[in-house]
């Protein structure tokens, strides 16, 4: 039987993918982005099994809406998938309030309120899958990306708070954690207003590398989420954290073995430590 999806940021990159893996496997996708427009083509390719809305996640009214617009045409939402961000570059010191702000209107604030309008739904329905589009960057830190490393860990935890609160109402939650895709993230990074020399050896590295992200070969096309996302959407019971993509799997198990080796010295030296 076909689930009704509904996919924030379907306009390019991972969501624009999703849409049109799952629409030609036969689902139902209710497909957002701030300007609808550019999922025209998209429309027309996979006429009644793709319908499109407006949506900025960082609107409340047009998060009622599109839940309201899925509900209308779809009768209900199965999976919602938040994939809509982006990512502000800077070290802790470069961002501002309101690019701190920003940030996590879009990363943090857009996810939760969109998937608590949701969740009337899916108590009624008393069963639901909230898919949030977390990075690698939601575990491991990387220098230059203060706000948007702080907004992935905050929107994880977010996320695990989600799936104690709502299992036993049939609401599963699964947190994606991505390497590198071909998208256009890079692309769209967004600048500090202000930089200080004194970060740039630290930070200039990164910056580098992401904008080549693109034209390197070996970076994971957004054909590779889709086929995991598609797959997981037809799990009786999803895990609550997947890594996407050789290289996020790499860096996670770094980090992961990183924390825990850390702990355990801290543990083990704890008594002398606070003697």
């Amino acid at each position: 039987m076909a689930k009704r999806w509904l996919i924030t940021g379907c306009s390019s990159g991972l969501g624009r993918a999703l849409a049109a893996r799952l629409a030609a496997e036969g689902e139902q996708v209710l497909a957002t982005a701030r300007r609808p427009g550019t999922l025209d083509e998209l429309v027309a390719r996979h006429p009644g099994n793709v319908v499109a809305a407006a949506l900025d996640v960082r609107d409340p009214a047009q998060c009622a809406a599109a839940v309201e617009r899925a509900v209308d045409v779809f009768g209900g939402v199965d999976v919602l998938v938040n994939n809509a961000a982006y990512g502000q570059f800077g070290t802790f010191e470069e961002v501002s309030d309101a690019e701190l702000a920003a940030q996590f209107d879009t990363n943090v604030f857009g996810p939760w309120r969109l998937t608590r309008a949701v969740l009337p739904v899916w108590r009624e329905q008393r069963r639901g899958h909230a898919v949030f589009v977390s990075s690698v960057a939601g575990v491991v830190p990387f220098p230059g990306l203060a706000a948007y490393t702080a907004s992935k860990f905050a929107l994880e935890g977010a996320a695990e708070s989600l799936a104690a609160e709502a299992g036993h109402l049939g609401v599963r939650v699964t947190i994606l954690q991505p390497g590198g895709f071909a998208t256009g993230y890079s692309a769209n990074l967004v600048m500090p207003e202000h930089r200080i020399a004194d970060y740039t050896p630290v930070s200039d590295g990164l910056l580098g590398a992401l904008r080549g992200m693109n034209t390197k070969v070996e970076v994971n096309s957004p054909a590779l989420f889709a086929d995991v996302v598609w797959r997981l959407g037809q799990l009786e019971s999803p895990p609550l954290r997947l890594p996407v993509g050789p290289d996020s799997e790499t860096f996670l198990q770094a980090a992961y073995d990183a924390r825990r080796s850390e702990y355990d010295q801290v543990v083990k030296a704890g008594h002398h430590i606070l003697a």
